[in-house]
């Protein structure tokens, strides 16, 4: 099954049946079935990258951080929290609202609360690595130059280039 963009549906995908002998159902179940698989590959590293985070605040070199660091620390591990319950919600939203079928609603929704997290952990990696970039080199310059090219990267290879690679095969 492939996504592709009709003439004229502004940014809105349809599916197109790519093995004619499944119904309709069972091509939304398998879509969906990747999205939530997609979600299950993701998350263990997320959840990993929230564990550093909070063995950080334990750690003595943390007590002397200043505490504006300190601050930017708790946002990023807030943003990453956001990342997590984002993730994780498509399943919980799936078994309380559709545990026996699968609906085009269900699918769009997933995919948004998927695509939703990728922002809170953009920039909750971009926070961490501006103050670990400011704790190597005490240069608040350099550190907020690691953290926009930080986000420059995660916003191309997340956001703008799966979005002119849609768009280049829609023609």
């Amino acid at each position: 099954m492939e996504r592709e963009t009709s003439p004229g549906a502004d940014r809105k995908s349809v599916l197109r049946v790519v093995s004619p002998g499944k119904n309709e159902q069972e091509q939304l179940k398998t879509v969906l079935q990747h999205a939530l698989d997609e979600a299950r590959m993701v998350l263990p590293g997320v959840q990993a990258l929230f564990g550093f985070q909070l063995i950080a605040v334990f750690n003595q070199r943390f007590e002397a951080l200043d505490p504006l660091l300190q601050r930017i620390h708790l946002a990023a591990v807030c943003l990453v929290v956001i990342a997590i319950a984002l993730i994780m919600s498509p399943a919980a939203f799936h078994r309380q609202t559709h545990p026996h079928h699968v609906t085009e609603g269900l699918l769009r929704v997933t995919t948004r609360f998927i695509n939703a997290s990728l922002v809170p952990l953009m920039l909750g990696l971009a926070l961490d690595l501006y103050l670990v970039a400011m704790m190597i080199t005490a240069s608040a310059q350099l550190a907020a130059l690691l953290a926009v090219a930080a986000i420059a990267g995660f916003g191309f290879l997340w956001f703008i280039f799966p979005h002119v690679s849609s768009a280049g095969r829609a023609r």
